[in-house]
């Protein structure tokens, strides 16, 4: 098991993470914020799906979802259609203006990360790669392994201060 001091060291560096995520941000097209990014990134990687489970996996509130989803719809890149099993729900699904969106979204990452990291070899950023994918997995079923009990996301009131803030929407 790793030293206190090293897990504090951990919590500040994914604090830090928040300047890369800015960073890719940047290449977003203006029409195509975060948020929309994130809907988009969401339904290639998991199909079509309703909007409760989208703001699930989002875990912001539905308002918030509905708000993205809406940009996304308006500008052709997701479809809503009726659920067949309950007409009061929507079936979001992307279509190929937003798959092509997202390739174009990837390129640009691609480049950026190539052009920032020109300066690591492949077995660094193949490290990286295989520790951000252990950490994530570490973390991914949703369970606080100490206790085997699931742990729930307390929300932050706006009047705590923030050490470290260490969580994304995005996957």
């Amino acid at each position: 098991m790793a030293a206190q001091s090293q897990y504090a060291e951990l919590a500040r560096q994914l604090s830090a993470v928040g300047a890369v995520k800015r960073s890719l941000a940047r290449i977003l097209p203006a029409e195509c914020p975060g948020g929309s990014a994130a809907v988009l990134t969401l339904l290639e990687q998991h199909g079509e799906m309703r909007m409760s489970r989208l703001s699930e996996l989002l875990a912001v509130d539905t308002s918030v979802t509905s708000r993205h989803v809406a940009h996304a719809a308006e500008r052709g890149w997701i479809e809503r259609t009726q659920d067949p099993g309950d007409r009061r729900s929507r079936i979001l699904r992307l279509t190929p203006a937003g798959r092509d969106l997202l390739d174009e979204l990837a390129r640009r990452t691609t480049e950026i990360f190539a052009r920032t990291l020109d300066d690591w070899t492949d077995d660094e950023v193949g490290q990286l790669n295989a520790l951000l994918d252990r950490l994530r997995g570490s973390f991914g079923d949703g369970r606080d392994r100490r206790h085997d009990v699931p742990y729930t996301r307390t929300p932050m009131r706006r009047d705590t201060p923030v050490r470290h803030q260490t969580y994304t929407t995005q996957d």
